[in-house]
Protein backbone atom coordinates (compact mmCIF):
# COMPACT_ATOMS: atom_id res chain seq x y z
CA UNK A 1 0.00 0.00 0.00
CA UNK A 2 1.61 3.45 -0.94
CA UNK A 3 2.87 5.38 1.98
CA UNK A 4 0.96 8.74 0.99
CA UNK A 5 -2.34 7.03 1.66
CA UNK A 6 -1.23 6.05 4.87
CA UNK A 7 -0.07 10.08 5.69
CA UNK A 8 -2.60 11.46 3.96
CA UNK A 9 -5.57 9.70 5.13
CA UNK A 10 -4.58 7.02 7.81
CA UNK A 11 -7.92 5.93 8.47
CA UNK A 12 -8.60 4.44 5.01
CA UNK A 13 -5.35 3.02 5.06
CA UNK A 14 -6.18 1.07 8.46
CA UNK A 15 -9.45 -0.05 6.88
CA UNK A 16 -7.53 -1.55 3.89
CA UNK A 17 -4.87 -2.97 5.50
CA UNK A 18 -7.32 -4.80 8.24
CA UNK A 19 -9.39 -6.03 5.10
CA UNK A 20 -5.77 -7.16 3.46
CA UNK A 21 -4.69 -9.05 6.81
CA UNK A 22 -8.95 -10.62 6.78
CA UNK A 23 -8.27 -11.71 3.46
CA UNK A 24 -4.72 -13.41 4.08
CA UNK A 25 -5.72 -15.15 7.03
CA UNK A 26 -9.36 -16.70 6.09
CA UNK A 27 -10.33 -19.53 3.34
CA UNK A 28 -12.31 -17.94 0.88
CA UNK A 29 -15.41 -19.71 -0.23
CA UNK A 30 -17.40 -17.27 -1.34
CA UNK A 31 -17.96 -18.79 -4.98
CA UNK A 32 -18.38 -14.98 -6.99
CA UNK A 33 -14.91 -13.97 -5.60
CA UNK A 34 -11.64 -14.16 -6.26
CA UNK A 35 -8.33 -12.63 -5.96
CA UNK A 36 -6.94 -10.61 -9.34
CA UNK A 37 -3.07 -10.45 -10.21
CA UNK A 38 -1.44 -7.56 -9.11
CA UNK A 39 -1.05 -6.22 -12.38
CA UNK A 40 -5.08 -6.15 -12.61
CA UNK A 41 -4.60 -4.20 -9.15
CA UNK A 42 -1.65 -1.92 -11.06
CA UNK A 43 -4.17 -1.30 -14.05
CA UNK A 44 -7.25 -0.69 -11.60
CA UNK A 45 -5.47 1.78 -9.79
CA UNK A 46 -3.78 4.05 -12.36
CA UNK A 47 -4.02 7.02 -13.82
CA UNK A 48 -6.53 5.79 -16.62
CA UNK A 49 -8.88 6.30 -13.57
CA UNK A 50 -8.81 10.13 -14.64
CA UNK A 51 -10.10 10.04 -18.50
CA UNK A 52 -13.22 10.57 -19.42
CA UNK A 53 -14.32 8.69 -22.50
CA UNK A 54 -18.06 8.61 -23.26
CA UNK A 55 -18.04 7.04 -26.54
CA UNK A 56 -16.03 4.23 -28.33
CA UNK A 57 -12.35 3.68 -29.10
CA UNK A 58 -12.29 6.03 -32.71
CA UNK A 59 -15.64 7.57 -31.65
CA UNK A 60 -15.29 9.80 -28.17
CA UNK A 61 -17.24 12.78 -26.71
CA UNK A 62 -14.20 14.19 -25.46
CA UNK A 63 -10.79 15.17 -26.76
CA UNK A 64 -7.39 13.46 -25.72
CA UNK A 65 -8.82 9.98 -25.92
CA UNK A 66 -6.76 8.33 -28.35
CA UNK A 67 -3.92 6.33 -25.23
CA UNK A 68 -7.45 4.97 -23.75
CA UNK A 69 -9.20 3.71 -27.14
CA UNK A 70 -5.98 1.28 -27.18
CA UNK A 71 -6.60 0.42 -23.71
CA UNK A 72 -9.78 -0.30 -24.88
CA UNK A 73 -9.62 -1.89 -27.99
CA UNK A 74 -7.27 -4.31 -26.41
CA UNK A 75 -9.88 -5.42 -24.00
CA UNK A 76 -12.19 -6.00 -26.68
CA UNK A 77 -10.12 -8.07 -29.37
CA UNK A 78 -8.58 -10.16 -25.89
CA UNK A 79 -12.41 -11.06 -25.34
CA UNK A 80 -13.01 -12.10 -28.86
CA UNK A 81 -10.21 -14.30 -29.05
CA UNK A 82 -10.50 -15.78 -25.41
CA UNK A 83 -14.81 -16.88 -26.41
CA UNK A 84 -14.97 -16.55 -29.99
CA UNK A 85 -17.22 -13.97 -29.85
CA UNK A 86 -18.25 -11.66 -32.74
CA UNK A 87 -19.09 -8.40 -30.94
CA UNK A 88 -17.82 -7.32 -27.48
CA UNK A 89 -18.86 -4.28 -25.67
CA UNK A 90 -16.45 -3.56 -22.11
CA UNK A 91 -17.79 -0.69 -21.10
CA UNK A 92 -20.82 -2.16 -18.35
CA UNK A 93 -19.39 -1.60 -14.81
CA UNK A 94 -21.31 -4.55 -13.33
CA UNK A 95 -22.94 -7.68 -13.85
CA UNK A 96 -26.11 -6.05 -13.13
CA UNK A 97 -25.37 -3.36 -15.66
CA UNK A 98 -24.64 -5.60 -18.55
CA UNK A 99 -28.21 -7.14 -17.89
CA UNK A 100 -29.69 -4.07 -18.17
CA UNK A 101 -28.04 -3.13 -21.23
CA UNK A 102 -28.83 -6.31 -22.89
CA UNK A 103 -32.41 -6.98 -22.16
CA UNK A 104 -33.00 -3.01 -23.36
CA UNK A 105 -31.14 -3.87 -26.33
CA UNK A 106 -34.10 -6.20 -27.78
CA UNK A 107 -36.95 -5.25 -25.44
CA UNK A 108 -39.42 -3.27 -24.47
CA UNK A 109 -40.55 -2.50 -20.75
CA UNK A 110 -43.23 -4.88 -20.63
CA UNK A 111 -42.28 -7.76 -22.86
CA UNK A 112 -41.88 -11.08 -20.94
CA UNK A 113 -39.36 -13.13 -20.58
CA UNK A 114 -38.40 -16.06 -19.24
CA UNK A 115 -35.65 -16.88 -16.55
CA UNK A 116 -34.31 -19.46 -13.89
CA UNK A 117 -36.00 -18.53 -10.41
CA UNK A 118 -33.96 -17.13 -8.01
CA UNK A 119 -35.33 -19.43 -5.59
CA UNK A 120 -33.78 -22.58 -7.66
CA UNK A 121 -30.59 -21.05 -8.66
CA UNK A 122 -30.79 -18.03 -10.96
CA UNK A 123 -30.06 -14.58 -10.19
CA UNK A 124 -32.17 -11.66 -9.17
CA UNK A 125 -31.70 -9.41 -12.86
CA UNK A 126 -33.35 -12.71 -14.30
CA UNK A 127 -36.60 -11.55 -13.20
CA UNK A 128 -37.41 -11.06 -9.25
CA UNK A 129 -40.33 -8.70 -8.23
CA UNK A 130 -37.85 -7.22 -6.25
CA UNK A 131 -35.24 -6.09 -9.36
CA UNK A 132 -35.14 -3.79 -12.18
CA UNK A 133 -35.85 -7.35 -14.09
CA UNK A 134 -38.88 -7.95 -12.35
CA UNK A 135 -40.84 -4.56 -12.28
CA UNK A 136 -39.87 -4.16 -15.90
CA UNK A 137 -40.64 -6.78 -17.58
CA UNK A 138 -43.27 -9.21 -17.10
CA UNK A 139 -41.28 -12.05 -15.74
CA UNK A 140 -42.12 -15.68 -15.88
CA UNK A 141 -39.64 -18.63 -14.28
CA UNK A 142 -38.23 -22.37 -14.98
CA UNK A 143 -36.66 -24.33 -12.08
CA UNK A 144 -35.37 -27.54 -11.25
CA UNK A 145 -36.44 -30.97 -11.44
CA UNK A 146 -37.76 -31.90 -7.65
CA UNK A 147 -36.78 -35.33 -8.32
CA UNK A 148 -33.04 -34.37 -9.98
CA UNK A 149 -32.47 -30.65 -8.76
CA UNK A 150 -31.08 -30.37 -11.86
CA UNK A 151 -32.40 -28.57 -15.25
CA UNK A 152 -35.66 -30.24 -16.41
CA UNK A 153 -35.09 -28.89 -20.62
CA UNK A 154 -38.87 -30.49 -21.30
CA UNK A 155 -39.92 -28.73 -18.53
CA UNK A 156 -37.97 -25.35 -19.55
CA UNK A 157 -39.79 -25.95 -23.42
CA UNK A 158 -43.23 -26.44 -21.72
CA UNK A 159 -43.59 -23.30 -19.85
CA UNK A 160 -41.96 -21.14 -23.08
CA UNK A 161 -44.77 -22.51 -24.87
CA UNK A 162 -47.09 -21.43 -22.35
CA UNK A 163 -46.03 -18.05 -22.24
CA UNK A 164 -44.21 -17.21 -25.48
CA UNK A 165 -41.60 -14.70 -23.89
CA UNK A 166 -39.54 -11.97 -25.84
CA UNK A 167 -36.69 -12.79 -24.14
CA UNK A 168 -34.87 -16.53 -22.49
CA UNK A 169 -32.51 -16.11 -19.99
CA UNK A 170 -29.94 -19.07 -18.87
CA UNK A 171 -27.51 -19.20 -16.73
CA UNK A 172 -27.46 -19.15 -13.10
CA UNK A 173 -25.78 -17.92 -9.66
CA UNK A 174 -26.32 -21.10 -7.75
CA UNK A 175 -26.73 -23.89 -10.13
CA UNK A 176 -23.51 -26.73 -9.80
CA UNK A 177 -24.60 -28.31 -12.76
CA UNK A 178 -23.35 -28.19 -16.95
CA UNK A 179 -26.00 -25.90 -18.53
CA UNK A 180 -26.46 -27.25 -22.05
CA UNK A 181 -27.05 -23.98 -24.38
CA UNK A 182 -28.11 -25.65 -27.47
CA UNK A 183 -30.89 -26.84 -25.64
CA UNK A 184 -31.73 -23.61 -24.47
CA UNK A 185 -31.44 -22.08 -28.11
CA UNK A 186 -33.71 -25.18 -29.47
CA UNK A 187 -36.24 -23.67 -27.14
CA UNK A 188 -36.09 -20.51 -27.88
CA UNK A 189 -36.53 -20.89 -31.21
CA UNK A 190 -39.26 -23.10 -30.92
CA UNK A 191 -41.13 -20.54 -29.67
CA UNK A 192 -40.12 -17.46 -31.57
CA UNK A 193 -37.85 -16.10 -28.86
CA UNK A 194 -34.25 -14.20 -28.40
CA UNK A 195 -31.85 -16.39 -26.56
CA UNK A 196 -29.66 -14.68 -23.97
CA UNK A 197 -27.37 -16.35 -21.83
CA UNK A 198 -25.82 -15.04 -18.20
CA UNK A 199 -21.88 -16.56 -17.95
CA UNK A 200 -21.03 -14.70 -14.75
CA UNK A 201 -20.32 -17.39 -12.54
CA UNK A 202 -19.11 -19.80 -15.13
CA UNK A 203 -16.87 -17.33 -17.63
CA UNK A 204 -13.66 -18.59 -16.64
CA UNK A 205 -14.77 -22.23 -17.38
CA UNK A 206 -16.30 -21.63 -20.57
CA UNK A 207 -12.86 -19.03 -21.96
CA UNK A 208 -10.77 -22.63 -21.02
CA UNK A 209 -12.95 -24.72 -22.80
CA UNK A 210 -14.24 -26.87 -19.49
CA UNK A 211 -17.97 -25.96 -19.83
CA UNK A 212 -19.72 -25.69 -23.29
CA UNK A 213 -20.24 -22.17 -24.40
CA UNK A 214 -23.17 -20.11 -25.35
CA UNK A 215 -21.48 -18.13 -28.06
CA UNK A 216 -22.79 -19.47 -31.32
CA UNK A 217 -26.75 -20.42 -29.85
CA UNK A 218 -26.70 -17.22 -27.60
CA UNK A 219 -27.53 -14.15 -29.54
CA UNK A 220 -26.60 -11.97 -26.18
CA UNK A 221 -24.24 -13.17 -23.56
CA UNK A 222 -23.46 -11.56 -20.57
CA UNK A 223 -20.53 -11.97 -17.99
CA UNK A 224 -18.86 -10.23 -14.70
CA UNK A 225 -15.38 -9.80 -15.23
CA UNK A 226 -14.32 -11.69 -12.04
CA UNK A 227 -15.33 -14.56 -10.42
CA UNK A 228 -13.64 -17.13 -12.61
CA UNK A 229 -12.27 -14.82 -14.66
CA UNK A 230 -9.82 -13.19 -12.00
CA UNK A 231 -10.78 -9.84 -13.27
CA UNK A 232 -11.79 -6.61 -12.00
CA UNK A 233 -15.10 -6.03 -10.54
CA UNK A 234 -17.55 -5.11 -13.60
CA UNK A 235 -19.52 -6.30 -16.69
CA UNK A 236 -19.43 -7.64 -20.49
CA UNK A 237 -21.70 -8.31 -23.24
CA UNK A 238 -21.06 -10.36 -26.39
CA UNK A 239 -23.15 -10.49 -29.02
CA UNK A 240 -23.85 -11.94 -32.36
CA UNK A 241 -22.95 -9.33 -35.36
CA UNK A 242 -26.49 -8.59 -36.01
CA UNK A 243 -27.22 -7.03 -32.37
CA UNK A 244 -23.91 -5.30 -32.01
CA UNK A 245 -24.78 -1.64 -32.93
CA UNK A 246 -28.18 -1.88 -30.57
CA UNK A 247 -25.76 -3.40 -27.64
CA UNK A 248 -23.29 -0.57 -27.99
CA UNK A 249 -25.83 2.54 -27.80
CA UNK A 250 -28.01 0.73 -25.28
CA UNK A 251 -24.76 0.87 -23.15
CA UNK A 252 -24.11 4.83 -24.18
CA UNK A 253 -26.14 6.81 -24.12
CA UNK A 254 -28.80 4.15 -23.13
CA UNK A 255 -27.95 3.80 -19.82
CA UNK A 256 -23.95 4.63 -18.91
CA UNK A 257 -22.09 8.09 -19.24
CA UNK A 258 -18.56 7.46 -19.26
CA UNK A 259 -16.51 4.10 -19.03
CA UNK A 260 -13.93 3.62 -16.23
CA UNK A 261 -10.98 3.29 -18.06
CA UNK A 262 -9.22 2.26 -15.43
CA UNK A 263 -11.27 -0.57 -14.50
CA UNK A 264 -11.36 -1.68 -18.34
CA UNK A 265 -7.57 -1.69 -18.51
CA UNK A 266 -8.13 -4.30 -15.67
CA UNK A 267 -10.10 -6.35 -18.09
CA UNK A 268 -7.75 -6.17 -20.72
CA UNK A 269 -4.78 -7.61 -18.30
CA UNK A 270 -7.02 -10.46 -16.81
CA UNK A 271 -8.15 -11.00 -20.60
CA UNK A 272 -4.35 -11.52 -21.43
CA UNK A 273 -3.75 -13.69 -18.43
CA UNK A 274 -6.71 -16.15 -19.16
CA UNK A 275 -5.38 -16.56 -22.91
CA UNK A 276 -2.49 -17.75 -21.22
CA UNK A 277 -1.52 -21.75 -21.16
CA UNK A 278 -1.26 -21.01 -17.03
CA UNK A 279 -4.99 -20.06 -16.73
CA UNK A 280 -6.41 -23.89 -18.54
CA UNK A 281 -4.41 -25.25 -15.32
CA UNK A 282 -6.11 -22.96 -13.00
CA UNK A 283 -9.19 -23.70 -14.14
CA UNK A 284 -8.78 -27.37 -14.48
CA UNK A 285 -7.67 -27.44 -10.27
CA UNK A 286 -11.15 -25.36 -9.56
CA UNK A 287 -12.98 -27.89 -10.83
CA UNK A 288 -11.06 -30.55 -9.36
CA UNK A 289 -11.08 -28.86 -5.83
CA UNK A 290 -14.89 -28.30 -6.13
CA UNK A 291 -15.34 -31.97 -6.55
CA UNK A 292 -12.99 -32.54 -3.68
CA UNK A 293 -14.65 -30.43 -1.21
CA UNK A 294 -18.06 -31.81 -2.33
CA UNK A 295 -17.15 -35.70 -1.64
CA UNK A 296 -15.63 -34.58 1.36
CA UNK A 297 -18.62 -32.65 2.80
CA UNK A 298 -20.71 -35.48 1.95
CA UNK A 299 -18.35 -38.21 3.59
CA UNK A 300 -18.91 -36.21 6.44
CA UNK A 301 -22.96 -36.16 6.57
CA UNK A 302 -23.67 -33.14 4.72
CA UNK A 303 -26.02 -33.14 2.05
CA UNK A 304 -25.47 -31.25 -1.50
CA UNK A 305 -27.81 -30.44 -3.86
CA UNK A 306 -28.21 -32.38 -6.96
CA UNK A 307 -25.56 -34.85 -5.52
CA UNK A 308 -22.28 -33.22 -6.61
CA UNK A 309 -20.99 -30.10 -8.92
CA UNK A 310 -19.86 -30.21 -12.38
CA UNK A 311 -18.11 -26.66 -12.00
CA UNK A 312 -16.81 -24.37 -9.34
CA UNK A 313 -19.58 -24.26 -6.92
CA UNK A 314 -22.17 -26.08 -4.72
CA UNK A 315 -24.76 -25.82 -2.63
CA UNK A 316 -25.23 -27.80 0.60
CA UNK A 317 -28.71 -28.43 2.44
CA UNK A 318 -28.44 -27.70 5.72
CA UNK A 319 -32.34 -28.94 6.79
CA UNK A 320 -30.96 -32.26 8.53
CA UNK A 321 -28.78 -30.38 10.84
CA UNK A 322 -31.72 -28.01 11.77
CA UNK A 323 -29.77 -24.70 11.64
CA UNK A 324 -30.30 -21.83 9.13
CA UNK A 325 -27.83 -20.98 6.34
CA UNK A 326 -27.65 -17.55 8.08
CA UNK A 327 -25.87 -19.40 11.20
CA UNK A 328 -23.74 -21.52 9.20
CA UNK A 329 -22.60 -18.37 7.37
CA UNK A 330 -21.64 -17.11 10.80
CA UNK A 331 -20.42 -19.87 13.02
CA UNK A 332 -17.77 -20.53 9.55
CA UNK A 333 -16.81 -17.00 9.49
CA UNK A 334 -15.57 -17.49 13.36
CA UNK A 335 -13.91 -20.58 12.45
CA UNK A 336 -12.05 -18.57 9.85
CA UNK A 337 -14.24 -19.70 6.52
CA UNK A 338 -15.91 -17.13 4.25
CA UNK A 339 -18.95 -18.42 2.75
CA UNK A 340 -22.78 -16.88 1.61
CA UNK A 341 -26.50 -18.32 3.38
CA UNK A 342 -28.17 -19.25 0.05
CA UNK A 343 -31.73 -20.86 -0.71
CA UNK A 344 -32.32 -23.95 -2.02
CA UNK A 345 -34.33 -25.55 -3.90
CA UNK A 346 -37.73 -25.87 -2.46
CA UNK A 347 -36.49 -23.78 0.59
CA UNK A 348 -38.74 -22.91 3.55
CA UNK A 349 -37.19 -20.84 5.12
CA UNK A 350 -37.06 -16.96 4.42
CA UNK A 351 -33.93 -15.62 2.30
CA UNK A 352 -32.53 -13.54 4.87
CA UNK A 353 -32.43 -17.16 6.23
CA UNK A 354 -32.24 -19.48 3.93
CA UNK A 355 -31.50 -23.34 4.97
CA UNK A 356 -28.75 -23.61 2.65
CA UNK A 357 -25.06 -22.03 1.91
CA UNK A 358 -23.23 -22.11 -1.12
CA UNK A 359 -19.23 -22.73 -1.46
CA UNK A 360 -16.71 -22.44 -4.35
CA UNK A 361 -13.20 -22.88 -4.97
CA UNK A 362 -11.77 -20.13 -7.41
CA UNK A 363 -10.40 -18.08 -5.04
CA UNK A 364 -8.37 -20.78 -2.20
CA UNK A 365 -7.47 -21.92 -5.91
CA UNK A 366 -5.81 -18.61 -7.09
CA UNK A 367 -4.01 -18.75 -3.91
CA UNK A 368 -2.24 -22.18 -4.57
CA UNK A 369 -4.63 -24.78 -2.98
CA UNK A 370 -5.27 -28.37 -4.32
CA UNK A 371 -7.24 -30.96 -3.88
CA UNK A 372 -6.11 -32.29 -0.48
CA UNK A 373 -6.29 -28.83 1.23
CA UNK A 374 -10.17 -29.04 -0.06
CA UNK A 375 -10.18 -32.19 1.79
CA UNK A 376 -9.37 -30.43 4.75
CA UNK A 377 -11.34 -27.90 4.63
CA UNK A 378 -14.53 -30.02 3.53
CA UNK A 379 -13.70 -31.68 7.29
CA UNK A 380 -13.76 -28.56 9.05
CA UNK A 381 -16.52 -27.29 7.66
CA UNK A 382 -18.64 -30.53 8.36
CA UNK A 383 -17.05 -30.54 12.09
CA UNK A 384 -18.20 -26.57 12.40
CA UNK A 385 -21.62 -27.43 11.05
CA UNK A 386 -22.31 -30.46 13.12
CA UNK A 387 -20.91 -28.77 16.47
CA UNK A 388 -22.57 -24.96 15.72
CA UNK A 389 -22.50 -23.73 19.56
CA UNK A 390 -19.14 -25.36 20.40
CA UNK A 391 -17.10 -22.52 21.04
CA UNK A 392 -14.22 -24.40 21.54
CA UNK A 393 -14.02 -26.40 18.18
CA UNK A 394 -14.89 -23.20 16.47
CA UNK A 395 -11.80 -21.59 18.24
CA UNK A 396 -9.95 -24.64 16.86
CA UNK A 397 -10.94 -24.88 13.64
CA UNK A 398 -9.65 -21.15 13.78
CA UNK A 399 -6.19 -21.82 14.81
CA UNK A 400 -5.81 -24.60 11.81
CA UNK A 401 -7.18 -22.23 9.26
CA UNK A 402 -4.46 -19.66 10.51
CA UNK A 403 -1.61 -21.86 10.33
CA UNK A 404 -2.70 -23.00 6.62
CA UNK A 405 -3.24 -19.94 5.35
CA UNK A 406 -0.30 -18.39 6.37
CA UNK A 407 1.43 -21.04 3.84
CA UNK A 408 -0.36 -19.62 1.02
CA UNK A 409 0.18 -15.70 -0.52
CA UNK A 410 -2.61 -13.48 -1.50
CA UNK A 411 -1.62 -11.85 -4.90
CA UNK A 412 0.17 -8.26 -4.17
CA UNK A 413 -0.43 -8.51 -0.73
CA UNK A 414 2.89 -8.50 1.65
CA UNK A 415 2.31 -10.69 4.71
CA UNK A 416 1.49 -9.06 7.93
CA UNK A 417 4.74 -8.35 10.63
CA UNK A 418 4.20 -9.20 13.93
CA UNK A 419 2.97 -5.79 14.58
CA UNK A 420 0.25 -6.39 12.20
CA UNK A 421 -0.82 -9.43 14.50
Amino acid sequence: MPNSLGSTDPQVASIIRREELRQLSTIELIASENFTSQAVMQAVGSVLTNKYAEGLPGKRYYGGCEVVDEAETLAIERAKELFGAAHVNVQPHSGASANIAAYLAVAQPGDRILGMNLSEGGHLTHGSPVNFSGRLFEAHFYGVSPDTETIDYDNVRAIAQRVRPKVIVCGASAYSRTIDFAAFRAIADDVGALLFADIAHIAGIVAARMHPTPIGHAQLTTTTTHKTLRGPRGGMIMSDESHGALVDKTVFPGMQGGPLMHVIAGKAVAFGEALKPAFRDYISTVLANARALAETIQEHGLRVVSGGTDNHLMLVDLTALGISGRKAERVLEAAGMTANKNAIPNDTRPPTQTSGIRLGTPAMTTRGMTPDHMRTIGRWIAEVLHTPDDLAKIASVRAQVHDLTSAFPLPGVERPSAHDD
